[in-house]
């Protein structure tokens, strides 16, 4: 290994206790490749087998907690008891390769597929996303929001007994925890809504419920992350004021972690904070030393892993990267960081070991991957 990537090989401990093997995270992503009960495929195993030797952590696809808030085709599902096997199965997969296995847990609000949830598409209130094609959700009853928290806090109960080292709550993304905190699709009059306070109610619900969840059930070190997106694009939207409250809270509430939902590590606020440093150095600064921050974002080579790492954020999470390049953290650790690939091919997806759906996603989104 070239010495100058030695930061990227170092170990790093969680509050909780969870010690990894290196500094580098695989992001989680949806691949779409799930049976249709809900139970993780042949295909995914092996895609995540594939993934999971050189990484310190693998945080897994999102998995719904409640039948209403399955917001993919193809996603797997941690919503009851029968699932535990499908859980463990993954579980172990990524484990066997030397990884800490991570299970996002999720919930779609607004935006899933109507088909998927028998036409009742839930939110905060009732509205619709700005994306095309959307619909009008209906909004959630006091009594169905407390059951949904709950039910975040059972499918964490399943992820200790399937065998995880953690969960990440997912926060991001325009879904349902982002949708309460967000003034576009929160627009209560509640103890639910109103005040960026208020809008923050249901996204620490679930964090304390999935606490004391993990306080309850599990007989040995597990983490707790959340995931966020730091501002939107809509207006009224998430700013990046807004966002350093929030990390503010959460810097508080005790978690192992906190993951940053960006496109580009480098990108810079739009409104609510000044130019002068990148989003990421901002959510640092506010995080402080209270509690670890993930970054994430268009990091393709060891040297734009490590210019990230010395911003101070102690973790990277690669998505992309590892989907195009499986021996990404092999191949830096033996000196061959020239090798890594950094677009696809059509002829690639058997290589790659990318499950159908997925690689027919990759194939008909244009810029979402390097085809050449």
């Amino acid at each position: 290994m070239d010495t100058k990537y030695k930061p990227l090989f170092e170990t790093f401990k969680f509050k909780s206790g969870i010690q990894l093997k290196n500094r580098i995270v695989m992001a989680p992503m949806t691949n779409f490749s799930s049976h249709e009960d809900g139970t993780v495929s042949d295909a995914e195993v092996s895609y995540y087998a594939r993934r999971s030797n050189g990484v310190g952590m693998v945080i897994t696809a999102c998995t719904y907690v409640t039948p209403n808030g399955k917001g993919f085709q193809g996603e797997f599902a941690g919503d009851r008891d029968e699932m535990i096997p499908s859980l463990r199965r993954l579980a172990e997969t990524i484990k066997e390769q030397g990884a800490k296995a991570v299970l996002q847990i999720f919930h779609g609000g607004r935006m899933c597929p109507p088909e998927l949830v028998d036409g009742d598409v839930v939110s905060a209130s009732a509205v619709a996303s700005e994306q095309e094609g959307s619909v009008v959700p209906r909004a959630l009853s006091d009594s169905e929001i407390e059951a949904i928290v709950r039910d975040f806090g059972e499918a964490t109960r399943r992820a200790i007994e399937a065998g995880y080292d953690g969960v990440e709550i997912h926060g991001a993304n325009g879904y349902l925890i982002q949708q309460f905190f967000s003034p576009h699709s929160n627009r209560r009059e509640d103890r639910w809504g109103g005040s960026l306070e208020k809008r923050m109610t249901f996204p620490l619900a679930v964090v304390e419920e999935v606490k004391r969840v993990v306080a309850k059930h599990a007989k040995q070190p597990f983490l707790v992350g959340y995931r966020f997106s730091p501002e939107e694009a809509e207006t009224p939207g998430i700013t990046m004021e807004d966002t350093l409250q929030l990390v503010d809270a959460l810097a508080d509430r005790d978690l192992d972690y906190i993951h940053v939902s960006l496109m580009d590590f480098w990108s810079k606020p739009r409104r609510g904070a000044d130019e002068s440093k990148s989003r990421i150095e901002w959510i640092r600064e506010r995080a402080g030393n209270r509690v670890p921050v993930i970054g994430v974002g268009s990091l393709h080579s060891a040297d734009d892993a490590l210019k990230a790492l010395q911003t101070g954020i102690p973790l990277i999470a690669l998505g992309r990267e590892l989907i195009i390049e499986p021996d990404w953290v092999v191949k830096v650790a033996e000196g061959r960081e020239s090798d890594i690939q950094t677009t696809l091919t059509k002829d690639d997806q058997e290589r790659l070991v990318i499950p159908d759906p997925l690689w027919q996603a990759i194939m008909h989104t244009p810029g979402w991957f390097p085809v050449v």
